[in-house]
């Protein structure tokens, strides 16, 4: 008798794959708009997008059909050549962010690595600061790779690979007088997130990110934005720091950037342009015609569907409504964030038990820690879709 599918890719991927993945017991084959299907054909409800990736959906038919009309004319050359996709790309970029040059990578972690080279190699050879500090915020979440890890202000992350990278100092979020005690003329760079992803969706405020603009300008430093997570018009405008109305040097983005297809970007502007030469940084892979053709794509699908307005709309319907739901005596303390980027923080350490039991009822969401849930759904989202959102976890709260 054939085995089940479910079993027979389970099986291969405990025998195969590393396991450092906490795998659920769903195999998904196919996702369309806001749903996942598994094997079985039932349907999921999608509220994490992948963490905050399939911003357009899933397979949404113009991004797929840009993949396929790529990948049948060309897929790689090396950055040894021009390609129109990444110019083009580029442009794009640079005009939605205010920056004026992209390095095209793979992921989140490596274009926060480069923001952390351009910090480092700025403090030495600009500032000639060699005993210099990079600033970043308790909680912070940066990636897996040794620089990003050791911006990464979190002990869990950091402890089983230390020794870390030296030149990192965590201060408080939110804390304006901390910020301003931290810099002096040692100061290479401030790199945070305007919301916090992995460290439990914490919105750093709008006052905070312009003090720490009016700081870099006068120590001279860098700001470094880490938009990876809250890019991409999951806030409401294309990128978060957007809404404190200032303008960073350097800015990491990824995820949403592809709609699915792996592609990250370091965007900066001003002398942050000019720190690194030819041959002091670069990616095979990064910034390939496949890649940036989907990334155009993605930005085609906001701007034509109006996304930035519907993640704003919606995102705001979805907090309500979470507070609606604290006020019958569900177990939340906060509900916090911007647009679809949505943190809802539970009086009981149960985040996971509810993640788990969400589900087993076909929601798909997760938690991040013991105590917090993460909803970053795709921006195509509807109300109706909310409210069964909303519908779901009013009866996990009743069982857990």
């Amino acid at each position: 008798m054939t085995k089940p599918l479910y079993e027979t890719v389970a099986e291969l991927d405990q025998r195969y794959v590393l396991p450092v993945y906490r795998r659920q017991p769903v195999l998904f084959v196919r996702g369309e708009g806001a749903q996942l299907y598994d094997e079985q054909g039932n349907a999921y409800l999608d509220f994490l997008a992948g963490i905050a990736v399939c911003g357009v959906g899933h397979c949404h038919p113009h991004l797929v059909q840009r993949i396929c009309e790529q990948a049948r004319t060309l897929m790689h050359t090396s950055n040894f050549f021009l390609t129109e996709p990444q110019a083009r790309l580029a442009q794009r970029l640079c005009e939605l962010s205010g920056m004026e040059k992209a390095f095209f990578c793979n992921s989140g972690a490596e274009a926060c690595e480069i923001g952390v080279k351009i910090a480092r190699k700025f403090a030495n050879v600009v500032k000639k600061t060699p005993d210099y500090e990079i600033l970043c915020l308790e909680g912070s979440f940066h990636g897996r790779t040794m620089g990003a890890l050791s911006a990464t202000m979190q002990a869990k992350y950091q402890e089983p690979f230390k020794p870390l990278l030296p030149g990192f100092r965590a201060l408080p979020r939110n804390d304006l007088d901390a910020l301003r005690n931290a810099f002096s003329e040692r100061t290479a760079a401030i790199l945070l997130e305007p919301i916090q992803g992995e460290g439990g969706i914490h919105p750093i405020r709008d006052e905070y990110l312009q003090e720490a603009r009016r700081l870099c300008d006068r120590y001279n430093a860098l700001l470094i934005v880490d938009e990876v997570q809250a890019g991409f018009g999951r806030t409401g405008k294309w990128f978060a720091y957007q809404h404190a109305g200032v303008l960073p040097d350097v800015v990491a983005v990824a995820k949403g950037l592809g709609g699915g297809f792996p592609i990250g970007a370091c965007l900066m502007r001003g002398v942050a342009t000019e720190v690194l030469q030819a041959g002091e940084h670069g990616t095979t892979y990064g910034g390939n015609p496949l890649a940036c053709s989907a990334a155009l794509a993605v930005i085609e699908i906001i701007e034509q569907e109006n996304l930035l307005e519907n993640a704003a709309q919606v995102g705001a319907y979805l907090q309500a409504r979470l507070c609606e739901l604290r006020e019958t005596g569900a177990p939340i303390r906060e509900v916090r964030g911007r647009g679809l980027m949505v943190g809802v923080e539970l009086t009981q350490p149960i985040a996971r038990a509810v993640f788990q039991k969400a589900l087993e009822q076909r929601l798909v969401l997760n938690a991040v820690g013991d105590t917090v849930l993460r909803l970053v759904p795709p921006l195509i989202i509807t109300e109706r879709d909310v409210d069964e959102a909303v519908a779901v976890l009013t009866k996990v709260f009743q069982e857990v």
